[in-house]
């Protein structure tokens, strides 16, 4: 079964609401391809790899989280940016991408996902009072020391996390808050709220300093490994609903 390429978008437009955050990149359809799709693929980043791979594939459409047209990028068409161009409209692909949108979703999100592979109780936003805010908190459903959580992750997420101590004696965690990606300045929402620990994609030179003075776990586990989820349940949904194929394609990062 095949759609028309503006119900993929109107359903994706639909789910995600990007008119609701105020994004470093346009969000919805970046590349127009061919009128109708059949397979969309998924992934993190619409880096060659994957386009090669969608190709492939002979995908139609493909979802990602990091697209392209980032604010304050130099907007030329020229090196890898332009192969990246020429192989959507040279094999008739369309691009979809949401950044914010993916991470803050309530259900489908990365971070709403990520809580699932990690069995983490959602219970408030890390922000409080920001309906935008894409962070969340709450608890483990089973308090656990630092360094066995720590283990934990990596047994789910297939990459060992960066811990940062920051108890100094490997105290328990049973509250936390996190946000996928390259959210290590949340740090300082997590301690203004007294939470336990702190989990993110990446880290700062700054932050094992922050961890340590506020006595607080902060975890990173890879920007790559922590958005991983997201854009998968949002694919899955699409196909679900629309009646077409998907497939979620891995690329490696060990960032």
């Amino acid at each position: 079964m095949s759609i028309e390429r503006q119900a993929l978008v109107s359903a994706a437009d639909q789910l995600l609401q990007p008119k609701r955050w105020k994004d470093y990149c346009p969000n919805g359809l970046q590349v127009q391809g061919s009128l109708r799709v059949k397979r969309l693929v998924s992934g993190v980043t619409a880096c060659q790899a994957l386009l090669d791979e969608a190709v492939n594939m002979q995908a139609d459409a493909i979802l990602v989280h990091h697209g392209y047209f980032w604010s304050g990028e130099p907007p030329a068409l020229v090196g890898s940016k332009y192969e990246r161009i020429k192989t959507l409209i040279k094999h008739d692909i369309s691009l979809l991408a949401y950044h914010l949108p993916l991470d803050g979703h309530a259900i489908y999100g990365n971070n709403a996902q990520l809580a699932n592979v990690l069995d983490l109780e959602t219970l408030a936003q890390l922000e409080p009072g920001n309906s935008s805010s894409v962070g969340l908190q709450g608890r483990l459903k089973e308090p656990m020391s630092g360094s066995r959580f720590a283990a934990f992750i990596g047994e789910r997420l297939g990459r060992k996390p960066l811990h940062i101590d920051g108890t100094m004696k490997d105290e328990m965690v049973e509250t936390i808050g996190w946000c996928s990606g390259g959210a290590q300045s949340m740090i300082d929402l997590a301690i203004d709220q007294g939470l336990d620990a702190y989990l993110t994609g990446e880290v700062s030179e700054q932050t094992f300093h922050q961890a340590r003075e506020a006595g607080i776990h902060f975890f990173s586990a890879g920007h790559h490994a922590t958005e991983r989820y997201g854009v998968q349940a949002v694919g899955g949904y699409l196909a679900d609903t629309l009646g077409i194929e998907h497939q979620y394609i891995d690329i490696d990062n060990p960032v």
